[in-house]
């Protein structure tokens, strides 16, 4: 048997397997052509794109989708979008298309755009939030007119070479492929309402195609240990010093910039960009820190923080996934909203975000200080597996707006003092103990 045919490329090997995540298993982003309508010489679409991510969501500005039409295809017009090119049509005399190129790239309208450009479920800036956190926003749509398929019988064939920007790179899109027809309701969902037609194609992420260094790193800490447990160095770059005075650093631009339209969409122009960031050991962006703050009889408190080591951008809307067993267990979250997801693992997975116009927006640092985000967390304690021993109390993953973020080594977490019993609390709850027997016996004396 000739084993040539069997081969696997491993760095192919490795962008499958990047594309997966194991938190979020069914994650994608799927774009869908509708044809609900004929015109005399083409067809008029809505195309919606679904983010199916449970804790991506795509920031300003926005997503950028593009395509090659396989004929000669123009789009007459556009509603709730944009060609950022018109693009040469000069063959056209009287009515001029909204667009005439070969390869468009379009672009969501702004929010204040005219109600006459508008479409249902358009206009954010191209902003999508995470369909676990806001899923009625976690959708775009708008309308496009296609023409110039010449004179019926006719149908188009579905554009190939489908791009997402979102706003950067990192996205591969699979092929528009016919599908059944979408059904929609109406008269009060006693009518269904089917399209002539349906493409549809799925897109994936890879951080690694999107960078190859991480951007966020995770440190520990605890009451039972004064040591602090401090991300793994060089966890995203090592640094090089670019300002002594300030501690200034370079690493490449997270999070990453938007397309280019100037017609360069190699992904070249993304990797040259930089961010100066705070000089680190570990030189991440963003740093999440999990401490084991108290712990009580039933219950033990977390502190969680989130800090942006970046002097130019401010992280809106962002969130932080935390995969711990302890999280199955009526956790409290004081000042972030929290969610708990239902992956098939035995460890519970919880997503935390801000709070609207009090913590959502997780500000860049200055020479005054860095940017943080924080909030504690009271959770209960399963008497069958809560234990402070060999690291339990922390993290098994952590993810930062989607991004896993580097964890220190399991040998190198906070450790308990030789002799401490598993659940045992601090010893301030013994010296109240003693303290309410005292005053107990002292009341009964005067009695």
């Amino acid at each position: 048997m000739n084993m040539s045919h069997h081969r696997i490329d491993s760095h192919m090997l490795l962008l499958v397997s990047d594309c997966y995540d194991p938190l979020d298993p069914n994650g994608n982003f799927t774009i869908i052509f509708d044809t609900y309508g004929w015109t005399d010489d083409g067809y008029l679409a809505k195309v919606t794109i679904q983010n199916l991510f449970q804790y991506r969501h795509v920031d300003k500005p926005g997503w950028q989708i593009g395509w090659i039409w396989q004929q000669n295809e123009v789009i007459w017009s556009m509603n709730g979008a944009f060609a950022t090119e018109q693009g040469n049509c000069s063959n056209y005399k009287t009515d001029i298309p909204h667009s005439c190129k070969k390869d468009p790239e379009i672009l969501d309208l702004m929010p204040d755009a005219s109600s006459d450009n508008k479409s249902e479920d358009c206009c954010r800036s191209g902003v999508l939030d995470a369909l676990a956190i806001n899923p009625s926003k976690s959708f775009s749509s708008f309308g496009i007119k296609v023409g110039n398929l010449g004179g019926a019988p006719f149908s188009g064939h579905p554009p190939l070479n489908l791009t997402l920007n979102a706003p950067g790179p990192g996205y591969t899109c699979g092929p528009l492929k016919s599908v059944d027809p979408t059904v929609s309701l109406d008269f009060g969902g006693r009518r269904q309402r089917q399209v002539f037609r349906t493409w549809k194609a799925i897109c994936t992420y890879s951080s690694y195609l999107a960078s190859e260094t991480p951007v966020c790193c995770v440190s520990l800490s605890s009451f039972y240990n004064p040591e602090i447990t401090s991300c793994p160095k060089c966890s995203c770059g090592c640094r090089e010093v670019t300002d002594k005075n300030f501690g200034t650093c370079l690493r490449p631009a997270y999070p990453f910039p938007a397309m280019s339209l100037t017609g360069d969409n190699s992904g070249a122009n993304f990797m040259g960009a930089q961010d100066p960031v705070k000089c680190t050991d570990h030189m991440c962006p963003i740093r999440v820190h999990w401490h084991v703050k108290t712990s009580y009889v039933d219950h033990w408190r977390i502190k969680l923080t989130i800090t942006n080591y970046n002097y130019q951008r401010n992280f809106s809307n962002w969130n932080v996934l935390v995969q711990h067993p302890g999280l199955s267990m009526n956790p409290i979250t004081y000042s972030f909203n929290s969610k708990l997801l239902q992956p098939s693992f035995r460890d519970a997975v919880a997503l935390f975000w801000g709070i609207a116009f009090v913590n959502e927006e997780l500000i860049a640092t200055d020479e005054d200080g860095v940017g943080s985000v924080s909030t504690e967390i009271l959770l209960e304690k399963d008497s069958e597996s809560f234990t402070f021993k060999n690291g339990w109390a922390f993290p098994r993953r952590v993810y930062f707006n989607g991004e896993n973020c580097e964890m220190p080594l399991p040998d190198t977490f906070p450790m308990l003092p030789n002799g401490t019993s598993k659940t045992q609390p601090p010893t301030h709850w013994l010296f109240h103990l003693l303290i309410f027997l005292i005053s107990h016996l002292l009341i009964l004396h005067a009695l």
